[in-house]
């Protein structure tokens, strides 16, 4: 049975999660409800849970700012939020899972078993840490946490030059050479990378742009990028390739 803590500063908003998290996540026990930092810190120390839901914005402050205030991290999070584009894209860098409200089953019932899948790795810092960074020091180089099926990595998003799909997994390749495996589908790294110079060029290939050296118009269509690799273009992308190319 995994413990939770709600912190959530509207009294209705707790009751509704915890009603969907009795009739759709058995295997979740609500221990206490908090309704804001102070009370959520305190609640969080004294129960001792294994996810805490967080709201992002409360009177008394951000769930940033809760998580600031706290040394050790022996849960997981997921937060709750009307939409806020900024804090959710902190969230999505640091591969941790956020529910928008009103939350429906389908996406409470994903967030709990990802949560519990990332309590198995038992060690959330890394992605806190992240998430803390990019929230607070904001650049055009953030942190991104990327997991594979037995470790944690976190990696400048400029160094990746390009990312390539398997199946409902993604291969990073970097620009030392490395690469990684992550648990990740390419749809959603696109979604993630794509305010950040990335285009997808084809319906299993990623690329930085950053990292392009030369288009080549023969009949199959290839971009030749900085670590010596030709990735294909596919034929319906080509003309919008070639026009993003020539503006860069």
């Amino acid at each position: 049975m995994l413990r939770a803590v709600i912190v959530e500063d509207e009294q209705r908003s707790r009751e509704t999660l915890s009603g969907l998290l009795k009739l759709y996540c058995k295997n979740v026990e609500v221990v206490a409800e908090a309704d804001g930092v102070k009370s959520g810190i305190d609640a969080i120390i004294r129960n001792k849970p294994d996810i805490v839901f967080l709201d992002i914005q409360m009177p008394d402050g951000s769930g940033f700012k809760l998580l600031e205030q706290l040394k050790d991290y022996n849960f997981d999070v997921i937060f709750t939020t009307a939409y806020d584009q900024f804090a959710i894209k902190a969230i999505k860098f640091s591969a941790l899972d956020y529910l928008l409200k009103p939350i429906f089953p389908d996406d409470l019932i994903t967030a709990v078993k990802k949560a519990e899948e990332r309590g198995k790795q038992n060690n959330i810092k890394p992605n806190i840490d992240v998430l803390l960074d990019n929230y607070n020091k904001p650049d055009n180089d953030p942190n991104i946490v990327l997991s594979t099926s037995n470790r944690i990595f976190v990696a400048k998003i400029n160094n990746i030059v390009r990312c390539e799909s398997s199946n409902y997994y993604t291969f990073f390749h970097f620009i030392d050479g490395k690469r990684i495996l992550v648990s990740r589908t390419l749809k959603e790294n696109e979604e993630i990378l794509s305010d950040y110079n990335f285009l997808r060029i084809h319906k299993s290939h990623l690329i930085n742009l950053k990292y392009v050296k030369n288009f080549t118009r023969s009949e199959r269509g290839f971009v030749l990028m900085a670590d010596g690799s030709e990735v294909p273009v596919s034929r319906r992308k080509r003309e919008k390739v070639l026009e993003i190319l020539s503006n860069l």
